[in-house]
């Protein structure tokens, strides 16, 4: 392939990359290998075809293997870290929770089992902490 076809080639798949697919940079890079390999045959005249795609293929496997992890998460950054469930939670009972008794709660939206996992009482009306989750069931514990 001529030196400009590997330049173009590479011009297209960094524009389909930032303007219509979001590949997470996998087509920055091999567009890259794209346009170096160009370059080294615009320097290189009468490369082998055969070289071109060596040249093409390694730079495009090094760039993806040791780089596009890397580059993306300097770029893109790290998501925050979400809290996916109850756990930690406080919730307030409707009834009075004796040890190892259950009773129906609403919280947030949803109505749960609460088991007492505490060796006191609950009293109706007071705060509870959730500590674990077993299936629909919330453990909770008084909240100190």
């Amino acid at each position: 392939m001529s030196w400009w076809g590997w330049i173009i080639a590479g011009a297209i798949l960094l524009g389909a990359e930032l303007a219509v697919v979001d590949a997470q940079f996998y087509l920055v890079l091999i567009g890259g290998a794209s346009i170096v390999t160009g370059l080294v045959t615009l320097a290189i005249p009468g490369l082998a075809p055969w070289l071109e795609w060596a040249l093409f293929s390694a730079l495009a496997l090094v760039l993806l293997g040791f780089f596009r992890a890397r580059i993306y998460g300097l770029l893109r950054g790290r998501p925050p870290e979400v809290a996916t469930g109850p756990v930690g939670g406080t919730l307030t009972l409707p009834d009075a929770l004796d040890p190892g008794a259950t009773c129906r709660v609403e919280y947030r939206g949803t109505f749960w089992t609460a088991r007492n996992d505490a060796e006191e009482p609950i009293p109706a009306g007071a705060q509870a902490r959730v500590t674990r989750i077993h299936g629909l069931t919330l453990s909770v514990r008084p909240d100190a």
